[in-house]
């Protein structure tokens, strides 16, 4: 997780990379970063939860494609937007094959609770979810999920992500 936000920093602070024309080049750069140590297909089977199961494995990789596509598209602006917060690297904690890893990150107005919980997957350490001030990213993706199928239909749920993932450009 340090080994992550270090490197997100860097780039976030690389005054090459604020260049107007380099916009592009350093999103690209956050997502190959973020995408190391992210299981975004983990995050996708969590957050469709029950439904997961009822559906074929290209179903199950589309949905993984297009939850990717929303995460990366809706939380890149937050991060591009870093102006020099503080992070405090708080406790870990370690049972068997999960670990969550806490943080805060500290500004002069605020301080914002960030914790990470992985997974451990062939060797390597692996994020599945983000929890937010208490409130977890894939537990509210799930919410809405689980509304939009149970109102509608899962292909809804699928059409409503391949809008938006051409749509989203800023939080």
């Amino acid at each position: 997780v340090k080994g992550t936000i270090d490197e997100v920093i860097r780039l976030v602070t690389d005054e090459r990379l604020k260049k107007p024309d380099q916009v592009a080049h350093r999103r690209k750069l956050l997502e190959e970063t973020i995408g190391q140590h992210f299981d975004f297909s983990e995050m996708a089977k969590r957050s469709l939860a029950a439904h997961w199961k009822n559906r074929s494995e290209a179903e199950q990789q589309e949905f993984a494609t297009l939850f990717q596509a929303l995460l990366s598209k809706t939380y890149a602006g937050k991060i591009e937007n870093y102006s020099g917060e503080k992070v405090q690297y708080l406790k870990e904690r370690l049972k068997d094959s999960y670990a969550e890893g806490q943080t805060m990150i500290v500004s002069n107005k605020t301080e914002i609770s960030l914790d990470y919980r992985l997974l451990l997957k062939d060797g390597n350490w692996w994020v599945y979810d983000v929890i937010v001030d208490g409130v977890s990213l894939v537990k509210n993706y799930r919410v809405q999920f689980d509304r939009i199928i149970r109102n509608s239909s899962y292909e809804e749920l699928v059409k409503t992500l391949r809008e938006k993932s051409g749509d989203i450009t800023t939080p």
